[in-house]
């Protein structure tokens, strides 16, 4: 089965729906999934739709057809193809659970992408990547040369045809210059007490301020730091009985589970950003 999905976007007005459905109909492509999203407040529509490609119909000739039906409902889409599977690249530092749940999900054949390389500023990781076979790259950062550093990083990227950007707790701040490279497709993750707790050891400072509940959150990179769009978010209610490395460790199994998450909805083509938003269309 070739599989095609649509990710459409635009003002909400009547007949949407009639005219897209119509198009494939029309053509005679099945569909096999339909999920869309009418955002009252702001008076948008969204919808996700995949369908089959049959033998008969070449990409070419139904990319041609929708781009007709999108001008004259004016809507904005992208296409992407199931059998097109993007290449990933995960960032670390030290800390391991995040890449560990990622490849492990990937082995499993759960993440729906090819894990090319993983890239640490440290080489404290090397020995995870190489239990699951995928080359590690060490890119030390030199004082006052952080520049060449990312060059290197992007160079990496570039070489090995990278379409999506993991952040996997890389203890780094990305230029606006690396960001601009993968626009809406860096994934990065941190705790949900942002802005708050900021720095290190968040959760040491969270457990004196007493609070009853953390969290994570994986967003989009974006020029403005933590700002990017949420994907993925999941919350835990604790206690005062919860000292700060309790709530470390449980703050990290949050963490690698909202970021293997986000990563799948993306690869799976289930997130629509709109502004600072994002519509995440359920599996």
């Amino acid at each position: 089965m070739r599989q095609v999905i649509f990710l459409i976007r635009s003002e909400d007005r009547k007949g949407l729906l009639a005219g897209i459905s119509g198009f494939f109909y029309s053509r005679g492509l099945n569909i096999l999934e339909c999920r869309q999203y009418t955002d009252v407040l702001e008076n948008r529509y969204f919808m996700r739709v995949a369908v089959e490609l049959g033998p008969e119909m070449t990409r070419k000739e139904l990319e041609s057809g929708f781009a007709e039906l999108a001008a004259g409902l004016k809507l904005t889409y992208s296409v992407h193809y199931q059998d097109d599977v993007q290449n990933v690249a995960i960032l670390v530092s030290k800390t391991s659970h995040c890449l560990y749940d990622l490849l492990m999900h990937a082995e499993e054949g759960s993440l729906n992408g090819r894990i090319m390389l993983v890239i640490g500023n440290h080489p404290d990781l090397e020995s995870v990547a190489d239990r699951f076979r995928i080359p590690f790259y060490c890119c030390p950062i030199e004082e006052g040369k952080s520049a060449d550093q990312e060059e290197r990083v992007l160079g990496l990227l570039r070489h090995h045809r990278i379409d999506l950007v993991v952040l996997a707790r890389y203890m780094r701040i990305l230029s606006d210059k690396f960001i601009s490279s993968y626009p809406e497709r860096i994934i990065n993750i941190h705790h949900a007490f942002l802005p708050a707790f900021q720095g290190g050891n968040p959760y040491q400072r969270a457990w004196e301020r007493g609070v009853k509940m953390i969290g994570a959150t994986a967003h989009y990179a974006t020029a403005e730091l933590d700002e990017g769009p949420i994907i993925e978010q999941d919350v835990e209610r604790i206690t005062h009985e919860s000292g700060p490395d309790q709530l470390r460790e449980r703050g990290r199994d949050i963490e690698r589970r909202v970021l293997t998450r986000a990563v799948q909805a993306h690869l799976e083509h289930r997130v629509i950003i709109s502004g600072r938003r994002t519509i995440v269309f359920g599996q």
